[in-house]
């Protein structure tokens, strides 16, 4: 047992003084648009690690500099940087005009009473194909301002129902950056964590599906939004979306993704052949950041651990939550604090991975439920903060459509992840009992 040393979580209250300090400034004091999202996340890290290096002198540097190559050598970690990057090719290959034509398709067959509802829908199930919510909503929310405007409905209901299902996607898809994230973090298969997860997600998912169509007739309409499709662009989203169901490798899924849109964008004309690497490059280029931060993050967890820091968080987090059922609440606060400091969930899980390892351990909780409930609760606070990603920039694009509208206004109608929170409570201390009743 390593002694507990507080101290060593210093280099973590370093990060979070710096990203969050500087964002909150950039955001609300300096008024810069998108200012969480100027701070350079890397450099944030490379700080706190430098403090992590200056801490503990009964280690050399180079003994140090060893520490964290055993951090980052990790398998789990590797695995994660190769799914990361693979992912990014395929986004990049298959390109996001196919989320379009789900969304038309859906509202050209489907009465304009229901229109909400469609968005809601199309928006989990874009976003479980693409693995994105931020890119589900960069797509989707433009599409929700026009149906707003054509059918009646308020312009903060149609952008919470497309965040709302983004964040569905996001939590389940096979290549969402936070599935890759927390399954490797925890050595556990994909299709384990999905089961888990299904299980708490479709409850919450028909329950807000249920009450957006109950707000939806008590609305005056004016018409519908009838736009052009092509659904032979949808065929590699569903190619990997039952493959990694079934339970296919994710490389191996991933590569079929990847030669299937490659296939179906060059027999369409949608991109010349000269284009297609360069695609490729573009989407593995933008996992990037999301790489280098889960390498950062690797190393300097390696020095907090062995620095005594991991010890002193399990024996505050020991005091307060008693149990196998307070020690899942307490992972999943535990990943929630930490996005609400990042306003980032990948960030949030990759940070939170190496505690709740060895808090499974200590509470008895198995590494697929783990790894839900760091995905799950991760994706409840970066689904409603007002200045996370997803927000933003549904703000932003609703602005270049000439609508106005505030976080504070969109944030009643995101239902799905206030009921994803209530149903991920109910599987905690709910469900369990009555299954052993």
């Amino acid at each position: 047992m390593r002694k507990s040393n507080p101290a060593a979580l210093l280099p973590i209250g370093v990060f979070l003084a710096l990203y969050l300090g500087l964002g909150v400034t950039f955001e609300y004091v300096l008024k810069i648009p998108m200012g969480f999202y100027n701070i350079p996340i890397v450099i944030a890290f490379l700080a706190a690690i430098l403090v992590a290096c200056l801490q503990n002198r009964k280690l050399t540097f180079d003994q140090k500099l060893e520490v964290m190559a055993s951090g980052v050598g990790d398998k789990n970690i590797i695995t994660m940087l190769l799914i990361f990057l693979v992912a990014g090719a395929f986004v990049g290959v298959v390109g996001r005009s196919s989320a379009q034509s789900v969304a038309y398709f859906m509202l050209s067959i489907i009465p304009a009473r229901f229109a909400v509802a469609v968005l809601f829908v199309v928006a989990c199930f874009v976003s479980t194909a693409m693995g994105t919510s931020v890119g589900t909503i960069t797509l989707l929310t433009p599409i929700g301002v026009e149906v707003a405007m054509a059918s009646g409905f308020s312009v903060p209901m149609c952008i919470g129902a497309v965040m709302g299902g983004s964040m569905f996607g996001d939590n389940l898809s096979f290549i969402s950056d936070t599935t890759i994230a927390a399954c490797n973090g925890q050595g556990v298969p994909m299709k384990d964590k999905f089961r888990e997860n299904f299980a708490i997600a479709l409850p919450a998912a028909l329950v807000t599906l249920v009450l957006i169509l109950v707000m939806s007739f008590s609305v005056s309409l004016n018409g519908a939004v009838v736009k052009e499709y092509n659904l032979v662009q949808i065929i590699p989203y569903v190619l990997v979306l039952i493959g990694g169901i079934i339970g296919f490798n994710v490389f191996v899924v991933l590569l079929a993704g990847i030669v299937s849109g490659a296939a179906i964008m060059l027999l369409t004309g949608q991109t010349a052949a000269t284009e297609l690497l360069s695609n490729m490059g573009s989407g593995a280029s933008g996992m990037f950041e999301t790489s280098m931060v889960a390498i950062l993050v690797a190393a300097m967890c390696a020095l907090i651990r062995i620095h005594g820091g991991f010890e002193a968080l399990l024996q505050f987090i020991r005091r307060v939550f008693k149990g196998n059922k307070g020690g899942q609440l307490g992972m999943g606060l535990l990943v929630g604090a930490m996005d609400i400091a990042t306003a980032n969930n990948t960030v949030a899980i990759v940070m939170a991975n190496p505690i709740a390892k060895e808090m499974s351990e200590e509470y008895g909780i198995s590494p697929r439920k783990a790894a839900s409930l760091l995905d799950t609760f991760s994706c409840v606070f970066q689904g409603v903060i007002p200045y996370g990603a997803q927000m933003l920039v549904a703000i932003t694009a609703a602005a270049e459509l000439g609508q106005t509208v505030s976080a504070f206004q969109i944030m009643p109608y995101l239902l799905y992840p206030y009921l994803l929170l209530v149903s991920s409570l109910a599987f905690i201390f709910v469900i369990p009992q009555r299954r052993k009743k």
